[in-house]
C-alpha cells in the first residue's frame, strides 16, 4: 500500500494546547495586544554563546500561518469547539510586528533573540513553530560553529565537511545550519540542490568491499575520476596507503588522474594519521590531504589535534546532526530549549499590564525589551524599549515584521548570513569560544527593568487572594 508523505498544514503546527487556549480567551472576550520574548536560559553544550539560525523559517511560519478547511473539520473532530471560534480561526492571520536578532547573529543567554507583539490569539498560536524554527537551527549552527572552532586550532584552517544526513533530525535545516556555522560542504545532494551548497563526498567501504583487492578497488576509483579520495582503513591503513601511493603515481602518470585525499574513518588515527602523512611526502605526495571521519564531534577533534594528529580536514555526521553534548563529560545535548513567554499585555480598554512568571530560575523579565552590545563585546544591555539607547552600543533586535508582512531585507541570502556569522564568530573574543567557558559573557538588566520586575512581582500579591 503507498503511503503519502504527510503533508505540512500551517495552522495544525501547534500543540494542542495552544488552539485550547485560544478558546478560552475567546470565550472571555480576552484578546488584547501582548508581546511574548523567546529566548534561552543558557547556552548548549557548556559554552558561553548561540549563533543565531532558523529567522528566515520563523518569518515565514509567522506568514504562511492559516488554517484550511480541512484544518478546521479535524479540530471540530477532536474538540467540542464553538462554530463562531472556528470561523475565526478561519480568517486568523498573524497581523502583528515581529523583532529578531539576524541570522548569523551572536546571542547569550537572557536575551531575547524575537520579540513578538500581536493580539494574545495571534501571538500565542506561533509560538511552537517558532520555537521549533529557532531551537534546531541555532542548536546546529552553534554545534557547526564549535566543530570549525577546534578544528582550526593552531591558527590552520582545516575544513570541516557535514555529513549528517543519515542521522540528522532534520536533513535540510541541518545542512543549511552547519553551513551558517561554517561547515565547507554537505553530503547531501537535496541541500546542495536546494541551498546551492557545496557538495563534496568520498566513498564507502562497500565500493572497496566489492573488488576482489583493496588494490582493484583503487585503480577502479583512480580510473574513474580526474581527482578522487580513497578510504584507507577498509582492512589495514598501513598497507592501504602503500598501495594508495602506487596506484596513484600510475594513474598521474597514465591518466593524469590526481589523488586529493585520503580519508580515515577508524582505529588508531593519530598514529595512522601520521604514518600516512610520513608516507605521502616521502612519496612527494605533500599536496594529498588526509580526511578524518569516526563519530567525532569538536571534544573529539580537539583532543586529536592536541595529541599531533596530521589531519587536514574532517568529516562530521552524528553528533553534528543532533547536536549531541558529551555523556562523558556530562553535557547535555540534542535540543536547544529556547522558551517563548508573555512578557507585556494591553488590554481591550487600553490599560498596561507587565507580565511576569516567578519559578525560580525559571522567572521571567517583565516588558517590552531592547538588547543593545558594546562594540568591543565588553557587555551586553538587556533595557525597556523606552529607555535610550548607550552611547556607542549596536542595536541587536532588528524589526523583521509589521502588520504581519514581512519587512524588505528581512531574508538575506544564505551567502550573507553566512559571512555575517564568520564577522561575528571572528569578533567574539576568545575566551567565549572556548569548549567549556570559565565566565559567561556579561549580560546586564538596567537598573528601569529591574525596578519594572519587582513591581511586577509586588503587584501579584492580589493574585494569591
Amino acid at each position: 500500500m503507498h503511503r503519502r508523505s504527510p503533508a505540512i498544514h500551517p495552522g495544525l503546527m501547534t500543540d494542542l494546547y495552544h488552539p485550547d487556549s485560544a478558546f478560552v480567551s475567546w470565550r472571555a472576550g480576552r484578546n488584547g495586544m501582548t508581546t511574548f520574548d523567546l529566548y534561552t536560559r543558557v547556552a548548549p553544550f557548556g559554552g558561553a554563546y548561540l549563533l543565531v539560525a532558523g529567522i528566515e523559517n520563523a518569518l515565514e511560519f509567522a506568514q504562511n500561518f492559516h488554517y484550511t478547511p480541512e484544518d478546521l473539520r479535524f479540530l471540530a473532530q477532536i474538540r467540542d469547539y464553538d462554530s463562531a471560534f472556528l470561523d475565526e480561526l478561519a480568517r486568523l492571520r498573524f497581523t502583528g510586528e515581529i523583532l529578531a536578532f539576524p541570522e548569523g547573529s551572536i546571542a547569550f543567554p537572557n536575551e531575547p533573540i524575537l520579540r513578538v507583539t500581536a493580539p494574545f490569539r495571534e501571538a500565542l498560536l506561533l509560538e511552537a513553530g517558532l520555537l521549533s524554527s529557532i531551537n534546531l537551527s541555532t542548536l546546529i549552527a552553534t554545534k557547526a560553529s564549535r566543530i570549525v572552532y577546534a578544528a582550526e586550532q593552531g591558527g590552520v584552517k582545516r575544513r570541516v565537511a557535514e555529513f549528517a544526513f543519515r542521522r540528522a533530525q532534520e536533513p535540510l535545516t541541518v545542512a543549511r545550519a552547519a553551513y551558517i556555522g561554517g561547515c565547507a560542504s554537505t553530503s547531501l545532494l537535496n541541500a546542495a540542490y536546494e541551498y546551492r551548497l557545496p557538495a563534496t563526498g568520498t566513498v564507502p567501504h562497500a565500493l572497496i568491499e566489492l573488488f576482489p583487492t583493496e588494490k582493484e578497488a583503487f585503480e577502479a576509483i583512480a580510473d574513474a575520476y580526474n581527482r578522487y579520495t580513497l578510504l584507507l582503513d577498509t582492512y589495514d591503513p598501513r598497507q592501504a596507503i602503500q598501495t594508495a601511493i602506487e596506484v596513484a603515481q600510475r594513474s598521474q602518470e597514465s591518466l593524469g588522474h590526481t589523488l586529493a585525499a585520503v580519508r580515515l574513518d577508524s582505529g588508531d588515527i593519530v598514529a595512522d594519521s601520521i604514518y600516512v602523512r610520513e608516507q605521502l611526502d616521502k612519496a612527494d605526495m605533500r599536496q594529498v590531504r588526509i580526511l578524518a571521519s569516526s563519530d567525532l564531534d569538536e571534544w573529539k577533534i580537539d583532543a586529536l589535534l592536541k595529541a599531533g594528529a596530521a589531519i587536514d580536514s574532517f568529516g562530521v555526521g552524528t553528533a553534528l546532526g543532533s547536536g549531541a553534548g558529551s555523556a562523558e563529560r556530562g553535557i547535555e545535548g540534542g535540543a536547544l530549549g529556547a522558551v517563548y513567554k508573555e512578557v507585556w499585555h494591553v488590554d481591550e480598554a487600553g490599560n498596561e499590564f507587565p507580565k511576569v512568571k516567578i519559578a525560580g530560575v525559571k522567572s521571567t523579565w517583565p516588558g517590552k525589551k531592547e538588547v543593545y552590545r558594546h562594540p568591543d563585546w565588553i557587555e551586553d544591555i538587556v533595557q525597556l524599549a523606552q529607555e535610550p539607547r548607550p552611547d556607542s552600543y549596536h542595536r541587536m533586535l532588528r524589526p523583521v515584521m509589521r502588520n504581519g508582512e514581512m519587512i524588505p531585507g528581512s531574508l538575506p541570502p544564505l551567502s550573507e548570513i553566512r559571512e555575517l556569522a564568520q564577522q561575528n564568530l571572528q569578533a567574539l573574543p576568545d575566551r567565549y569560544h572556548a569548549l567549556t567557558i570559565d565566565e559567561a559573557y556579561p549580560v546586564r538588566f538596567s537598573e528601569a527593568l529591574q525596578i519594572l520586575r519587582k513591581q511586577a512581582i509586588q503587584s501579584l500579591g492580589s493574585v494569591f487572594e
